[in-house]
């Protein structure tokens, strides 16, 4: 490791290796290499002077790259498609004459391209199913827990702790439908040559369009794909860009409503992120207990998120068949939005699965603020015992301002409660409206609702992908 250059931090810090590895150089150029087999040996089955000790050849050297000779090739030619034509060429001398035989340089780019983004939607979508899975144990946990609700970040009804996380796991099931969908409608760009019109192809097969179309349809399964974009110019539709980084920036946005959560919650001391046993919250206040790994969902996040218009702007300015200007903003806004979101999901899946639960703390939150939500149930009950509604709502509304008062402007305990079992009009001794104010009878239908979306939605859809779940992940600093 070098300290006098710049090092992306993305790579160093955040992402998994796995991700890093599809946008390696290394998986990138072995990719060409298996697309120029596939080209070769498509040709060879559909009649073209190939011979199989050609096409042998190249496979033998698929992973054996010379990236100097070919580093060395584009200083030279300034053509980084061409530079490895050539090294390709001195490693399979016998091949040389039949690499890239009809072929643009999009065909090894662009194909390459897109099958380095489909392999890491695959990923994406393996971590999210696990995000989706650590929550749904959480939720079913906590599904009859009560806690206060917030509206705009006022205490409002009470919820559930498993309720909340269901909102969590909403967002997850949504970006994972896109994801899906996503996957199966990417198509390659295919063999399409300079224009998209397959001219040279056209030239090599004698005027044969049924072989032309054929040749396609051997690459792109030799490649793991069933169809290529029926119609290009010279690159794939640069929207397919712009539509799989809305896929992560909805990631991202889910991922950071979940992280602002934690960190209110946190602030509440009502549910934590896990801070591990050496861990330093702050170098002055030795105390304290920082949400790093929600704070660091939602630093990426808001990467993610602002990154998905570099390939909206790019898809809205490419000139008919095709312009270069896409080309250096896609090497980095593609590969940093894969990188951070898949840095944002190790941290979701770590945070999800050691949430830290303070039951007493929730419970004496929630007796702050219940006996206001209680005074409706309680006005009933005594209009029920024959007390007179007007009179009696005029003492509560009474009642409530000198505990609110006492409550923010002296720092007390909520009175009300006591007040009301204090007045004779209400004919209700202290007893009963503890019963009343059992939070479980404030819920509503929080438990049912959760049981209702895990086992009809979430566990089925586990279930379906049991065996791409708990891939294991880690928060490295």
């Amino acid at each position: 490791m070098t300290y006098k250059t710049y090092i992306n931090p993305l790579i160093n810090r955040y992402s998994s290796k796995e991700m890093a590895y599809l946008f390696s150089d290394e998986y990138k150029f072995t990719t060409w290499r298996k697309l120029w087999v596939a080209l070769a040996e498509s040709q060879y089955e559909l009649g073209l002077p190939i011979k199989k000790e050609q096409i042998q050849q190249l496979k033998e050297n698929i992973n054996n790259i010379d990236y100097k000779l070919a580093q060395d090739r584009e200083r030279e030619v300034r053509h980084d498609v061409m530079a490895h034509v050539y090294a390709y060429g001195v490693q399979c001398p016998d091949a040389k004459p039949i690499i890239h035989l009809g072929a643009t340089s999009c065909y090894v780019g662009d194909n390459t391209d897109i099958i380095i983004m489909y392999n890491g939607l695959l990923l994406l979508k393996k971590k999210l199913l696990t995000c989706i899975d650590k929550l749904a144990r959480f939720a079913k946990k906590y599904k009859d827990m009560p806690t206060l609700g917030f509206t705009h970040y006022q205490p409002a009804q009470l919820t559930t702790v498993g309720k909340r996380a269901c909102l969590w796991i909403q967002d997850l099931y949504m970006d994972f439908i896109e994801i899906e969908h996503r996957l199966k409608n990417i198509r390659l760009r295919g063999v399409k040559g300079t224009t998209g019109t397959q001219a040279s192809f056209l030239s090599l097969f004698n005027g044969d369009h049924k072989k032309v179309e054929k040749l396609e349809r051997l690459v792109c399964k030799k490649m793991g794909f069933e169809y290529a974009y029926p119609v290009t110019g010279q690159t794939y539709p640069r929207k397919l860009d712009s539509m799989v980084l809305n896929v992560l920036s909805g990631i991202a946005q889910s991922a950071s409503k979940f992280s602002n959560d934690i960190r209110l919650l946190q602030n509440l001391k009502e549910v934590e992120e896990p801070f591990e046993k050496h861990q330093i919250g702050s170098s002055a206040m030795a105390y304290k207990r920082n949400p790093m790994r929600s704070e660091r969902i939602s630093s990426l996040a808001r990467y993610v998120i602002i990154d998905s218009l570099n390939p909206a702007v790019t898809a809205s300015v490419q000139w008919f068949e095709r312009t270069l200007d896409d080309s250096a903003n896609k090497r980095i806004s593609i590969a940093q939005s894969f990188l951070a979101t898949d840095a944002i999901l190790n941290l979701y899946i770590n945070i999800a699965d050691n949430l830290v639960v303070y039951p007493k703390v929730i419970k004496s939150r929630i007796y702050q603020e219940l006996p206001f939500m209680a005074t409706e149930h309680i006005l009933m009950e005594a209009v029920k015992r024959g007390g007179d509604r007007q009179e009696l709502h005029e003492r509560i509304r009474r009642y409530s301002i000198e505990a609110a008062k006492r409550v923010k402007e002296e720092g007390k305990e909520n009175n009300l409660l006591d007040l009301i079992a204090q007045d004779p009009a209400f004919n209700m001794d202290e007893a009963e409206i503890k019963e009343i104010l059992n939070p479980i009878n404030f819920i509503g239908r929080a438990p049912q609702q959760v049981d209702k979306f895990l086992d009809n939605t979430i566990f089925p859809l586990l279930d379906k992908h049991r065996g791409e779940l708990d891939i294991d992940v880690g928060v490295w600093v």
